[in-house]
């Protein structure tokens, strides 16, 4: 690999760190220098998005099929590799899918609750919403601790909470119900992820019973 491609890419990784921080930490303050930004759909998926997701895609196959999982009477159980790669796969590619339809909802919502309507800045909400649940993601490497990443996702919940009055210029007594809408249609969306991924063949199913 060319040294200058190497020192790029980490300049990439520590950008996406640096921005994921900035949102984790300092939401407000970070949600209004975002709104001036002038990003694309695809610079949101490709350069911030589409790493991020990574980051719990591979957790949940090294804790699937490394670290296994533990049943207090039947001891621990591992899936093959194939069956983790393949879940991992789909959830990665719907959750990309996900986030995209679920910011093209966020605009359509817009005028409802006195918004405007803006297809970029509702796609930031929903890319940078989901970021607590993506940087969580690494505890899948632990599948017992599973719930933390459910708290990740209601601290997400609350970013999406702090962003819609930003970026949708809508009156701040209507950004709670305008959030409520979203949550629920966003419950929706990953039920129908989770459903997606549990019916492919495979996916799930082989556990090896490692004592």
């Amino acid at each position: 690999m060319d040294k200058k491609e190497s020192v790029g890419g980490m300049d990439v990784v520590k950008k996406i760190a640096q921005r994921a921080k900035e949102v984790l930490l300092k939401p407000r303050d970070t949600f209004g220098v975002i709104k001036t930004e002038t990003v694309t759909s695809r610079d949101l998926i490709l350069n911030y998005l589409a790493p991020l997701a990574v980051i719990p895609a591979v957790a949940s196959i090294i804790g699937m099929s490394a670290v296994g999982i533990r049943f207090s009477l039947m001891g621990r159980f591992r899936i093959p590799f194939i069956n983790s790669f393949s879940s991992a796969l789909l959830q990665y590619i719907l959750t990309l899918i996900g986030i995209y339809i679920l910011g093209i909802i966020i605009n359509a919502l817009a005028p409802s609750f006195s918004g405007e309507k803006n297809e970029i800045q509702a796609l930031k909400i929903a890319v940078y919403s989901a970021t607590p649940s993506l940087v969580v993601g690494i505890l899948h490497i632990f599948p017992a601790l599973g719930i933390l990443v459910v708290i990740a996702g209601l601290y997400g919940l609350y970013l999406l909470y702090l962003a819609i009055p930003i970026m949708m210029e809508c009156p701040p007594e209507k950004a709670l119900g305008y959030t409520v809408v979203v949550i629920i249609i966003n419950i929706v969306i990953s039920l129908i992820i989770g459903a997606l991924v549990s019916f492919v063949p495979g996916v799930g199913m082989g556990f090896r019973f490692l004592g």
